[in-house]
Parts: structure tokens; sequence; C-alpha cells
């Protein structure tokens, strides 16, 4: 079985798999975490892998950037190689001054004024929530593991360059209580909730709006070694 965005064999994803945007952050993972993992897709170049990590089987699989990218392919994931649960692994720009470059951000929920969930499913909230245990699990496995991992509200934007009558960052931050942004979980939290499968989000501030701070594009590829850690202890206690 394949899809028109996935060339993967029937069974060759696990039950949970982590997604990051980048498909270069995907190889590392599987590269460096993964033991036995063979590359399961790669259509368009967005690679997809499952392996083993501490005797359990795992897939990592980039999901491009901005929600209906997300929305493709964790759609087709749940719908089609039933995946049960997806962790996104991403980067966030900091609202907070209290969220600093490389800090962990858990989502506790998103928020967005993209339509996305409006045109999907007729779903008029703006904001939308993980799975509870999922997020549960994560929890527990940063304070097994000592790693401190904030629980966020996260801005979920269809707009990475806003244009000259865009409401700034400041008045998004008072107007929602987000604390950091980024572009993918509203629609990933909206796949789950409606085909009843499992979602949770875990970032790494990667910039600052607040301190104009940023780390290089090549570090987000390769250096998130603290959330890739965390969430792949969680995957496997699924």
């Amino acid at each position: 079985m394949s899809t028109p965005h996935i060339n993967a064999a029937p069974g060759a994803f696990a039950k949970t798999v982590l997604m990051p945007g980048d498909p270069l952050r995907a190889k590392f993972i599987s590269d460096n975490f993964l033991t036995d993992a063979k590359l399961v897709t790669s259509v368009r170049n967005v690679l997809g892998f499952t392996g083993i990590y501490n005797g359990h089987e795992v897939s990592v699989m980039a999901s491009g950037m901005g929600m209906p990218s997300i929305g493709i392919y964790s759609y087709e994931l749940f719908q089609f190689y039933d995946v049960e649960n997806i962790i996104r692994i991403g980067s966030a720009g900091s609202y907070n001054k209290n969220l600093k470059v490389q800090d962990l951000v858990l989502a506790s929920s998103s928020y967005s004024d993209s339509s996305y969930a409006l045109v999907h499913n007729g779903t008029t909230s703006h904001e939308l929530f993980p799975s509870p245990h999922i997020n549960k699990v994560i929890e527990v496995k940063a304070r097994e593991l000592g790693i401190k991992c904030t629980p966020c509200k996260v801005h979920s934007s269809d707009v990475f360059y806003g244009g000259p009558n865009s409401e700034p960052w400041q008045q998004v931050r008072e107007r929602t209580g987000v604390d950091c942004v980024e572009m993918e979980s509203f629609a990933l939290f909206q796949n789950a909730q409606v085909m009843g499968k499992g979602a949770a989000c875990i970032l790494t501030i990667s910039d600052s709006l607040v301190e104009f701070t940023a780390i290089s594009a090549e570090e987000r590829q390769n250096s998130f070694h603290t959330m890739m850690k965390l969430s792949l202890e969680a995957a496997i206690a699924l």
C-alpha cells in the first residue's frame, strides 16, 4: 500500500511516530539514536525511518513546514498505516522572556487563527489540545531524566513572514496568552482529535523574539539532542 505522499509498505511504521519538520533531522535521529533503522518512505525527499530504540520499534518521519503539510502526513499515517500516536518534535520562537534559547517546551494547548480545523471538520475552536495521556508520559519521563520541559500554550501560525498590516507578536501574546510560536501543532491536534488518535508536541526554543537571540540552521538540524532523547523515551513508554 502507498499513498500520494508516502511510499511505505503496509506495517512499515511503528505505532508511535516522532515527527520533526526537517527531513534531515529525521535522518539525524535515525542515524544517531536508532539501530537496525530502515528508510521506509522518501516521496519528495520527506524521509521516514523505522528502527529500534532500547529494544522497542520506533518510527521517525518528517512533516515538512506548516499546517497543510503536517496535516497531510499525519492524516495518512493515522488513516492508512495504523499509527496510533504522533509526537511532533520541532523548534519554536519564544514570546516569553523566561523561555530562553535551547529551553524545552511541552505544548499544553495550541492556539491558532488558522482556518485548518474549520475547513477540515467544522471545528470552530481556536484552541486545541494534545492527548493528556501522552503529555503525562512525557512529563514523567522528563522528571526521570532530569530534563526541564515547561508546559506552555503554543501559538500555531500560518504565516512566518508577516505583512505590513499583520498583528504584532506582542499583541498576539497579550490577546491569547501564548508563550511561543511554531507552525504545525494545531493541525496535528485537530487530526488526532477527529480520528481518535494520540498526539503531542515537544519544542526546543530556537530563537527569542524578546531577546533577539537565535541558533543557526545547522544547530537546529543536529543539536536538539535533549528533545530527541525525551521524545524517544516517551515513545517507547506509550
